[in-house]
């Protein structure tokens, strides 16, 4: 059985979690392994974080819709790298379409409150913040004479220059960037205004084009740089990747404003840290090296 469980775990990481760090025992990526068990978490340590409820079926999620209303988010309620999540959602024709959709990566998925804010990406590991980026969806700025697709192009071609593939990945001009364009109004041949922000789709991951811009630590309030860490406490983690949205910014107190924490990662994808977009490269190299030397129990098993 124990020869299985490598053998399923190897396929999957293969799969789904290929660059993600291992620095986890089986026990605590077991605790870690679904928004719902982190919800659990949060909620009974005070740890702020969105109203929300499982559900298999869509009706479920319709009648949250109906209690509290939009924006909401689905998402699979085992996943990683946002796939399978749509949000924001304001309607129930959108409710319905993203509830039939999520069941694709996951039968169980979530249904929780959105908030519109920044989206953070915490890297925590032994007792220490290792690096704090903030996550961006693929957007261009207009200079008042190129069209969006040469604004990408543009886009694509610094970010070659700038050696941040493969981690970060190109802005693909695909079926869902040119839905997501003719939802606003726009088409790849549009001219935005000078210094105009056009985002090119709603998902804060690399895979559509997303970017991370590294955050200093010294620019963080001691109050919330005390919270992350109390979260890897509560999770008894080596490392975690924690994912939250504040509505004014990581800059400000997390009790001063509303702030909501999604999930942790257990196996965070650690290389898009290496990779910032905006803000400087960070040498991490120290963090990563003591956490090699841990010995894991169960490294190989799912």
């Amino acid at each position: 059985m124990k020869a299985l469980k490598k053998f399923l775990y190897r396929w999957i990481d293969r799969l789904f979690l290929h660059g993600c760090s291992s620095y986890n025992p089986l026990e605590v990526r077991k605790s870690c392994r679904s928004k719902e068990q982190a919800r659990q978490v949060f909620a009974a340590h005070g740890i702020p974080h969105a109203r929300g409820d499982i559900f298999f079926s869509p009706l479920r999620a319709h009648r949250f819709a109906r209690r509290h209303g939009f924006p909401l988010v689905i998402k699979p309620n085992v996943s990683g790298f946002s796939r399978g999540s749509h949000f924001p959602i304001e309607n129930f024709r959108q409710l319905w379409k993203a509830a039939l959709a999520v069941k694709i990566w996951w039968p169980r998925s979530v249904v929780e409150e959105y908030l519109h804010g920044r989206n953070y990406r915490v890297l925590v590991g032994n007792g220490q913040i290792i690096s704090v980026i903030r996550r961006y969806p693929p957007f261009v700025t207009g200079d008042g004479h190129s069209t969006i697709s040469e604004l990408i192009d543009t886009e694509n071609q610094l970010r070659e220059n700038m050696g941040l593939y493969p981690v970060i990945h190109p802005i693909p001009k695909n079926r869902a960037i040119r839905r997501y364009l003719r939802r606003k109004g726009l088409k790849l041949d549009s001219v935005p205004g000078d210094g105009e922000e056009i985002v090119l789709f709603n998902r804060i991951s690399l895979a559509p084009g997303g970017v991370v811009e590294t955050i200093t630590l010294d620019s963080i309030p001691a109050v919330n740089q005390a919270l992350f860490r109390r979260i890897l406490e509560l999770f008894n983690a080596n490392i975690l990747g924690i994912d939250v949205i504040m509505e004014t910014g990581i800059e400000q107190p997390w009790n001063q404003q509303r702030c909501i924490f999604l999930e942790v990662n257990s196996r965070p994808y650690t290389a898009m840290h290496d990779y910032p977009r905006f803000g400087p490269r960070q040498d991490l190299s120290g963090h990563f090296a003591r956490l090699d030397a841990l010995h894991i129990e169960n490294r190989d098993i799912f």
